[in-house]
């Protein structure tokens, strides 16, 4: 660290100690922890204690430096030697399993990781045996050392990442940098869209100085309010074209997908909306200020000209002025409610019926402009036939919702029986109507069953705003008033089923149940729900995603124990219903592009895994039907899984959740796909998961390490993580994208094409690195 930088350093942290201590220039404990942020007390306490040299009660500016110059610029003996003191609760210059067992606990705690006790145990015994080199019955600094020293991308970081407030600002991010947009990577990216906005630019320019040339007569402001006229005729039809679901859905499946940016019609439909406002705002001022030149010479007010039809403006009936600003005040409304900040809090409603009203815009247009109707004629009629088409299939059948799954984090699991000629692609959405939750709502989300599911729908539905919630309710008080008195018969039959449905999926080791042992004799149970579809055969929705271990030794008392709580968990929040419904659709998307894809990366964040869901189940049906088998030693391989259909060589999966329950959604799914690859493929895994939570602490931080070369341990030794339940190791943290795009751009697999779904602030993040590697992005937008 040069001078400079270490005199800024000291300014910023005598600043910040200064905001913290208060008047009496002391740090006591309480102020420590609000400002070190840390869920767990344990390592509140443990910091100041050591930071507390003089042990006085409180830390002084002096023991705060010495203190942080320490972590921040200290050397990684200097690191270790601080890390062993926290561990070393008692001080004895040693760590015993207790003091161990303690830590880890609290690293749980503050990773927000929820374990049961025999699970920390193995936790501490794992890394305690690791450890202990000599088998002494306790940890000393230089086995400690030596455990640590096995991670060397830790040691070069090792921090309390929550006293980074006391880290000065970073020059380097303060220097000006060329904008992403000038970037010859963003404008090769995003050529398609770029040129045609460019033609959409220069074509509304066209249209203005015609408009304006042939009104020339009028006057300047008569000119603008002409020309801004003609661009609304053409946008106020082109924005309707723009949603022409089932034609853009038809139009993806050819060449013209090259061409246009099809996948990008929701933004080209916003900015298109936004320059209908824009033209309308200058439209009717221009308007505005010609009615006021005209009172001049006129026998006119300009009240009436406004508000009255005594003018005569306007073909029918003169009602051009009225209608002009009706329409201004829809169009206004419109777009406020159609906002980012509406849609995204809950109130999607307000957006919706917001929304309804360009009926009414369009039937004032026709009124309010003579030429209007010309310009809509064909796009109206093909989306009258649209719409009719769609009514006209979402009613046809009867479609019901037959069995409900209330997952965490209030997820809504519905499994609707599937029509038969419905034909969709993996990733598509529906739009879906239930009408005991709302008559005349239609909300739109992804299926996250696979097209092979030929029996069922699923659909995946976080609850986020007035209607998922009022989903969700909804059924979580049926499942309520299924255990009251006047439902006991019912409650004791479904009971009575659960035991045969329970006995074969624990025998079985067919499609409804998979068994498979590890190296230590253990058995790895995975548990997808079994039962009868109405058509009477076996339908798998794995919802629960289960994953229990039966030890050996296990009586048939135990396992019998097991299969009751088990028994527990289906009951608690499944049920088997008959709702209404109609769906309409489906509608394609992006990620229809993937099996034209040499190396697909799929990123999920939260309930954005859905469209995955679908697609990773029909990828790994594809996957198995060119599965090899050899008949001597049932060694299992896929050849080639690259055909005209299919050009996909290798797949990333990603999923990113903010909390360790989030992953009950699909565990059970990403556990079948795990076990259709346990045998290793000539050329590497064709499809390679990735976990982060995003809660957890990473591994560079001093309140986790211990927790996570605990779980790296246990994880080799029990083949399986041991938050998920999976193969797969959850990593802390978020992913490094940098980092992971780089190794993916490293294997050389072809082209690489990026799916995303999730949050927008992330989509952001991820399309620059994407931009800087030449990976082409998709995002889900519908």
């Amino acid at each position: 660290m040069s001078l400079d930088e270490d005199a800024r350093w000291l300014e910023w942290v005598t600043k910040q100690f200064e905001t913290i201590a208060g008047e009496d220039k002391e740090i006591d404990l309480e102020e420590f922890k609000t400002a070190l942020k840390v869920k767990e007390s344990f390592f509140a306490e443990r910091f100041f204690a050591l930071f507390d040299s003089d042990g006085s009660g409180s830390i002084s500016l002096d023991e705060l430096l010495k203190a942080l110059d320490l972590l921040i610029h200290g050397n990684e003996t200097d690191k270790l030697r601080f890390l062993f003191q926290v561990y070393d609760v008692d001080g004895s210059g040693s760590i015993d399993p207790d003091e161990l067992k303690t830590v880890l606990k609290s690293c749980l705690r503050e990773s927000a990781i929820s374990l049961p006790e025999e699970k920390l145990d193995d936790l501490t015994l794992a890394l305690f045996e690791s450890a202990d080199k000599d088998n002494s019955g306790s940890i000393t600094f230089e086995e400690l050392k030596a455990e640590l020293e096995m991670f060397p991308e830790v040691m070069e970081n090792l921090t309390i990442s929550a006293a980074n407030w006391l880290k000065p600002p970073d020059l380097d991010q303060k220097k000006r940098q060329t904008p992403r947009y000038l970037t010859r990577a963003y404008w090769q990216n995003n050529s398609r869209k770029l040129l045609f906005l460019a033609v959409y630019s220069l074509l509304n320019l066209l249209l203005f100085i015609v408009a304006m040339l042939r009104h020339s007569y009028g006057g300047p402001w008569f000119m603008v309010a002409k020309g801004c006229g003609q661009c609304l005729n053409f946008n106020c039809t082109f924005v309707m074209v723009l949603m022409l679901r089932r034609c853009l859905t038809w139009l993806r499946a050819t060449w013209v997908v090259r061409v246009f940016p099809l996948d990008q019609n929701i933004l080209l439909h916003q900015i298109v909306g936004y320059a209908i406002l824009g033209f309308t705002l200058v439209h009717t001022a221009a308007h505005a200020f010609n009615f006021v030149q005209m009172t001049e010479s006129s026998e006119y007010s300009l009240w009436e000209y406004l508000l009255t039809t005594r003018p005569g403006i306007g073909w029918v009936k003169g009602t051009a002025s009225l209608t002009g600003i009706v329409l201004q005040v829809l169009i206004c409304l419109m777009v406020l409610c159609s906002s980012t900040f509406v849609r995204r809090s809950g109130h999607f409603e307000v957006f919706y019926w917001s929304h309804l009203s360009y009926v009414w815009v369009w039937i004032l247009l026709i009124i309010h402009c003579a030429n209007f109707w010309k310009w809509f004629v064909v796009p109206g009629l093909v989306f009258m036939l649209e719409k009719i088409v769609g009514i006209a299939v979402s009613r046809m059948g009867g479609l019901y919702i037959v069995e409900v799954n209330l997952l965490p984090s209030k997820v809504t699991h519905l499994v609707i029986k599937r029509p038969q000629f419905f034909q969709f692609k993996p990733g598509d959405y529906v739009f879906i109507n239930i009408p005991v939750i709302a008559k005349y709502e239609w909300h739109p989300f992804t299926i996250s069953s696979a097209p092979e599911q030929s029996d069922t729908l699923w659909l995946h539905i976080r609850s986020l705003g007035q209607w998922t919630n009022r989903l969700y309710e909804y059924f979580r008080e049926l499942e309520s008033e299924a255990l009251g008195p006047g439902r006991l018969a019912t409650s004791l039959r479904k009971r009575r089923q659960l035991p045969r449905a329970q006995d074969d999926l624990f025998s079985s080791a067919d499609g409804n149940g998979a068994v498979a042992s590890n190296e230590d004799g253990a058995i790895e149970l995975t548990m997808y729900r079994q039962n009868s579809s109405p058509s009477g055969e076996a339908s798998e929705s794995g919802a629960q995603g289960l994953v229990q271990p039966f030890p050996d030794g296990l009586g048939s008392a135990e396992r019998g124990e097991v299969r009751r709580r088990i028994s527990a968990k289906l009951t608690e929040n499944h049920r088997f219903c008959n709702i209404k419904c109609y769906v309409d659709g489906p509608y394609g998307t992006p990620t229809r592009q993937i099996f034209a894809s040499e190396h697909a990366v799929l990123i999920g964040a939260g309930i954005g895994i859905t469209p995955f869901a679908s697609i990773l189940q029909s990828i790994m049906y594809r996957y198995r039907m060119r599965k090899q088998n050899c008949p001597s030693c049932k060694y299992s391989w896929c050849e080639n899984i690259k055909d005209s259909e299919m050009k996909l060589r290798k797949v990333d999966f990603i999923w990113i959740n903010r909390d360790q329950k989030s992953f009950e959604w699909f565990v059970s799914l990403l556990t079948k796909l795990e076990m259709d690859q346990a045998d290793e493929e000539p050329e590497g895994r064709f499809l390679e998961m990735h976990m982060y939570m995003t809660s957890a602490l990473s591994k560079n931080d001093m309140k986790a390490i211990g927790l996570q070369m605990a779980l790296d341990l246990l994880a080799k030794k029990e083949k399986r993580d041991s938050i998920t339940g999976l193969r797969t190791r959850t990593q802390p943290g978020r992913p490094e994208w940098g980092k992971v795009f780089q190794k993916v751009s490293e294997e050389n697999k072809g082209k690489v094409h990026v799916f995303y779904c999730g949050a927008p602030t992330l989509a952001k993040v991820i399309k620059a690195q994407c931009e800087h590697f030449g990976f082409n992005f998709y995002k889900e937008n519908f």
